[in-house]
């Protein structure tokens, strides 16, 4: 694995293998008895790198179900050997059908037209699993539980079709309202009822799995055999305004480094459109990471940084590839010094807060061209 030494010392993510398993474990706690972990890690394991966690969540913890977007990062799990069942949440064109079957990986079925058509291009079986509507108005057959459970009953005998399971998603499991509490409750008991009319009818079913992230931690979709684990693995919350049975810890750490410190007079504009003039004299510091790396501009002039275990505020605007900093009150700062940008303190959570969107967005957002190494 790649170290600090090994990269260009500019702007870099520390992946903490000893937090997801952490996260794992603690998760794994508040699942009843028979629930397996199917770990979510499409979008490069949101953003962490799926070179480095993907690996070590089948070698060193057991984890043998993965959940991925879409066929690419389907295929590449396997080609970094990953054998464990992997299913595609998302679309894969039917003209691809001979790659799920040579790969073995599961695809999800959105409705019997979409089985239809995988199967007319189909070389071998294709492993399903059948995505029921219960209201996240998303994916999946649609209908009342009858209807739903009768063109899934289709899908199962459908040529070259190989229906393993079926899923479905809560929109609101990480909801603070009653009602939120009430939606969820009816999206468990609808997706329970089309597996009960489908296991009557003679459908033999290996999963029928609705927990996501936040329904195993709340203890919502009892009976699903599989619990898929996205979010909290990677130390965030499905929703910070609700609390969680335990503290994740979070799996990335963002750093860069001062290129550069000087002092600037009182009235000196800053950065792109002169958005922070400063308002008396102090010592600023460019860091070297921007909007290029993934770093929010919307944090311009309010986000924050730690140097020297200190916050310091970020002033004007963030460029490409770099932005400013006050650190008038450190006293031995020095370029080249380390910068942390996000952390367990400064989470993704945290970030999302101050810009207006969510954690998941902050971490998936760190582009390619940031690094990531293991944290040692």
């Amino acid at each position: 694995m790649e170290s600090v030494s090994d990269i260009v010392r500019r702007c870099w993510a520390e992946i903490d293998l000893s937090a997801v398993e952490y996260n794992l474990t603690e998760y794994k706690k508040l699942l009843p008895a028979g629930t397996e972990l199917m770990c979510v890690v499409k979008a490069s394991c949101y953003g962490h790198s799926d070179e480095l966690i993907v690996p070590f969540l089948q070698e060193q913890l057991n984890v043998r179900y993965f959940a991925v977007s879409n066929i690419v990062e389907a295929v590449r799990l396997r080609e970094m050997g990953i054998s464990g069942d992997i299913l595609i949440l998302g679309y894969t064109p039917p003209e691809l059908a001979p790659q799920l079957h040579e790969y073995d990986i599961i695809q999800a079925c959105t409705e019997l037209s979409y089985a239809q058509a995988i199967s007319r291009h189909a070389k071998g079986a294709v492993r399903m699993h059948g995505a029921v509507d219960t209201g996240m108005t998303r994916i999946g057959v649609c209908g009342t539980p009858e209807e739903q459970a009768a063109e899934l009953s289709e899908i199962a005998v459908t040529p070259n079709i190989k229906m393993e399971g079926i899923f479905t998603h809560f929109s609101s499991a990480d909801g603070t309202a009653e009602s939120d509490e009430e939606y969820t409750r009816m999206q468990a008991d609808r997706f329970f009822r089309v597996r009960d009319l489908l296991e009557a009818g003679g459908i033999k079913l290996k999963h029928a799995h609705i927990k996501n992230s936040a329904g195993g931690a709340y203890g919502y979709g009892e009976g699903s055999t599989l619990a898929r684990l996205g979010i909290i693995l990677y130390g965030l919350y499905p929703d910070p305004a609700k609390p969680l049975p335990f503290e994740p810890k979070p799996v990335m750490t963002l750093k860069a480094v001062i290129s550069q410190i000087k002092w600037i007079d009182e009235g000196t504009a800053v950065s792109y459109g002169r958005t922070f003039v400063s308002d008396k004299r102090i010592r600023l510091a460019t860091v070297t990471c921007g909007y290029a790396d993934g770093y929010p501009r919307a944090l311009s002039n309010k986000g924050e940084v730690i140097i020297h275990g200190k916050r310091c505020k970020i002033c004007g605007r963030v460029c490409m590839d770099q932005f400013m900093c006050d650190v008038t009150a450190l006293d031995d700062v020095q370029v080249g010094d380390e910068v942390i940008l996000m952390n367990a303190e400064l989470n993704a959570d945290r970030i999302a807060e101050l810009t207006g969107t969510i954690g998941y967005e902050i971490t998936c957002d760190i582009t390619s061209r940031v690094p990531r190494i293991e944290r040692r």
